[in-house]
């Protein structure tokens, strides 16, 4: 496991090229929630999520060791942040995305210098080849959470949400292969134990509940929750330890719930964000955290998503 020193070793590390992201607040959202309520906003970090952390703190770490090629599997946010990490540090990435990956998203990658290669349809597919890319070329392969300066990376939105809340009560984080969630239970739990930390997953994405149920890591089948960026199958070999050994509580959020979440944050706070953000603000609106009247802290993970498709993703009742 990692340690508190391994991410405030990350946050120097990473301090010349990260931004400290606002907390962002609610008169209306506090009311509706019955806490005092914060959003952590990831969302306007560079290339527009938290994954900016963790790929800086590896990728200059592998830098530093000597690599002079790195790859990486992911159509999203992750392969934005390696893409856009390398380019700073002139280091050539290849990006291994799905056939079917949205040209936004493609064009985002290319727009950091990031060489993009299509693979199949499902992770399966894209990780080994980004793994075969990188020995073929002596590179590096930059996992997506499952590694200690990707964890200590994100680890970092801790330490920053106790400098600027410091008598939080709640700290509220989207799981989906647990390494935001797993580096900011260690960056809290270590510093402020009695700090409540509360994942949240969708109902048809609950890879990490079902796992902590079964005591053991266990996996589940595609799903196509609107929370994309939650779409693991299973949780990381190293995030899953931590998050067994901190996690407060992990609650589920249905489909609707996160859409009227991501909508109530648009309409009223006019803030963009993904519906893998999403999910924590629903479990604050829909009454599932357990605490009342506390100083409650949604990580805002991201703000990347296809605008075309806003549309699609709000409440029926909105559309109709």
């Amino acid at each position: 496991m990692i340690e508190l020193k391994n991410i405030h070793q990350a946050q120097e590390q990473i301090k010349d090229i990260i931004n400290e992201t606002p907390i962002l607040t609610s008169t209306e959202l506090s009311s509706i929630c019955g806490n005092r309520m914060f959003l952590k906003g990831e969302h306007v970090q560079k290339t527009g999520s938290f994954k900016i952390r963790g790929a800086t703190n590896k990728v200059k770490q592998a830098v530093k060791e000597g690599a002079t090629y790195v790859t990486a599997a992911s159509s999203g946010n992750h392969g934005q942040a390696v893409a856009y990490i390398a380019n700073v540090l002139g280091v050539p990435a290849t990006i291994v995305v799905p056939e079917d990956a949205s040209v936004s998203k493609m064009n985002a990658i290319k727009s950091y210098k990031g060489e993009i290669e299509k693979c199949g349809t499902t992770s399966a597919e894209r990780l080994p080849r980004a793994v075969d890319l990188a020995e073929s070329k002596n590179g590096v392969f930059i996992p997506p959470y499952d590694d200690p300066y990707i964890i200590a990376g994100q680890g970092t939105v801790g330490l920053e949400i106790l400098n600027q809340l410091d008598d939080v009560d709640a700290i509220v984080v989207p799981i989906g292969g647990g390494g935001l969630i797993s580096g900011i239970l260690t960056a809290i739990k270590e510093t402020k134990p009695h700090v409540k930390v509360i994942g949240v997953e969708p109902e048809i994405a609950q890879d990490t509940y079902l796992s902590l149920r079964n005591g053991k890591i266990t996996s589940i089948a595609g799903t196509r929750t609107i929370a994309d960026g939650l779409r693991t199958s299973q949780p990381g070999d190293l995030t899953f330890p931590i998050v067994q050994k901190y996690l407060d509580d992990l609650v589920l959020v249905s489909e609707a719930e996160i859409r009227q979440a991501l909508f109530f944050v648009l309409e009223r706070m006019k803030q963009l964000i993904e519906p893998s953000s999403a999910v924590a603000v629903a479990a604050a609106m829909f009454d599932k955290l357990g605490v009342r009247d506390k100083k409650v802290a949604c990580v805002i993970s991201g703000g990347n998503l296809d605008v075309l498709k806003l549309g699609q993703l709000f409440p029926e009742e909105v559309i109709g």
